[in-house]
């Protein structure tokens, strides 16, 4: 996507927007959108075609929701918002057009949000809802009353969206179409660059430079903050300060600003000493469980630090942090099977949550039900993907998500499963959504952790996944027709849609 479609950030507002409609509102990023905006006393509307979670705590907050896509929701509107997933085609885009509406896409408009507030933008290939998290508890945590935007909900706030009163405002910065590009941070952190939306890049050289020149939208005033374990992050630090640049690191390695040393990850969370600048800032305990949990902690103790803020605010922050939803987020249990949600789809990502996850497991078996996001990564990174899904014990793969999309003969997941090193007994492809619960009834075990991974969709998932689970309890064994019944079809297809 060129980078000439976006409007760098200036001066507009958000109340400049007037009357203010989001194609698309149920999606995370534009709910936490319309919240944001809502929550400001704007008056706001939007539409969708799926009754997604987010939609109730608009309603409740005065929000109007068409569940259409209608020339119509266009009355009396004065701002247009679209994301990236919305085509320029769309019928309410070529309405506000011709009606001369002001049309924006999503960062342009949480741009004017964030006019006079010092930015802290959270970028990179992974861990960025997490960490953008982390950093907002620290801050709230700490009295500063951010306001902020997340890719995700924090569990224990139900919301990932907030106007605070305070000077900060906490993104999430996306890389995937450009659109950070318009950002001017007074606080950045790259938490780490991997090849992934090549479709935009082209490759890894060309992400990399991208990365940099976000960076370098820096306030002077402010500060860089990158891993020092991780190759791409490193080479743009060094490339950075070599500009004179303030750029900060933290990691394990022995050179970063930030070291992180005898960290220890089990099943109950993980822990980590910190130090900088020669001396210690003590022990640092997360409640959730994974290394690079540690890692992403590791940059919000960087930045509380760096701000003057007190580090203790960080260490009771963190030690209360309950998770985000979607990121490695506990469903319930059911028939003795533990069902966990996790949004990762980059095999980075999904390599670690499901290591994580195998910590959980202990002696149980690990099962994973993926649905692959977009076709052009599941093609270009198939054997890594794979590889990933390897660390799994049995496997249920559903066909790639990738709207807008064609998928041609022999493509997608049919490829796919083909590549993951598991045995065929291991290892099943169903094209049919409401068979899913079905068939993870029919192999989960009693001890056994089940997750499901990928596109946005599969996070619906979860709750029919228990609900075939506690249908098997209660038929006393894997009935398929009590397993069936305990599944609504109708609910399933428009989920998988």
């Amino acid at each position: 996507m060129n980078t000439a479609q976006f409007t760098p950030a200036g001066t507009l507002t958000a109340e400049d927007l007037g009357r203010i409609h989001l194609i698309g509102v149920g999606g995370v990023g534009m709910s936490g959108l319309a919240r944001l905006f809502l929550t400001r006393g704007l008056p706001v509307s939007g539409s969708e075609l799926r009754e997604w979670p987010s939609l109730a705590g608009l309603r409740a907050l005065g929000g109007t929701i068409h569940m259409s896509h209608e020339a119509s929701n266009l009355d009396g509107v004065d701002t247009v918002v679209y994301s990236s997933a919305i085509p320029q085609d769309h019928l309410e885009m070529v309405e506000a057009r011709r009606r001369g509406l002001r049309v924006l896409h999503r960062s342009e408009a949480l741009a004017a949000a964030m006019t006079g507030r010092r930015t802290v933008a959270v970028a990179g290939t992974h861990g960025k809802t997490t960490t953008t998290s982390m950093v907002t508890m620290v801050l709230q945590q700490a009295g500063t009353d951010p306001s902020f935007v997340i890719g995700g909900e924090i569990s224990e706030v139900g919301s990932g969206a907030h106007h605070g009163t305070g000077e900060y405002f906490v993104v999430e910065a996306d890389e995937s179409d450009r659109s950070f590009l318009i950002y001017r941070p007074y606080i950045s952190i790259i938490t780490n660059i991997e090849a992934d939306h090549l479709n935009t890049y082209g490759d890894l050289a060309n992400l990399e430079a991208t990365f940099a020149e976000f960076a370098r939208l820096t306030d002077p005033e402010g500060f860089i903050i990158t891993c020092a374990d991780d190759p791409g992050g490193r080479r743009l630090a060094e490339t950075l300060r070599a500009e004179g640049r303030r750029v900060h690191t933290y990691g394990l390695s022995p050179d970063a600003d930030l070291r992180l040393d005898d960290m220890a990850s089990t099943a109950q969370g993980v822990r980590f000493l910190a130090g900088i600048d020669g001396h210690s800032l003590g022990e640092i305990r997360l409640p959730v469980p994974g290394r690079h949990m540690g890692l992403n902690s590791a940059s919000a103790v960087l930045t509380a630090y760096l701000l003057g803020l007190p580090v203790e605010a960080a260490e009771a922050a963190l030690g209360a942090f309950p998770g985000v939803r979607r990121r490695f987020e506990r469903k319930g249990v059911a028939d003795g099977v533990l069902v966990y949600d996790e949004y990762a789809y980059h095999p980075t990502s999904m390599t670690l949550a499901l290591q994580t996850l195998r910590e959980v497991a202990g002696d149980g078996r690990l099962i994973v039900v993926f649905q692959p996001y977009r076709l052009y990564r599941t093609r270009d990174l198939q054997a890594e993907i794979a590889a990933a899904l390897g660390i799994a014990d049995e496997l249920v793969l559903l066909e790639v998500f990738g709207p807008g999309e064609l998928r041609q003969p022999g493509e997608g997941s049919a490829a796919l499963i083909e590549a993951v090193p598991l045995d065929a007994a291991q290892k099943v492809f169903v094209d049919s959504w409401e068979d899913a619960p079905v068939e993870v009834a029919r192999r989960a075990r009693p001890g056994d952790v089940v997750v499901t991974m990928g596109a946005p969709p599969i996070s619906l998932l979860g709750d029919q996944l228990i609900d075939a689970l506690t249908a098997r309890a209660s038929a006393g064994a894997a009935d398929p027709t009590a397993l069936d019944a305990a599944v609504d079809p109708d609910g399933a297809a428009s989920a998988a849609g």
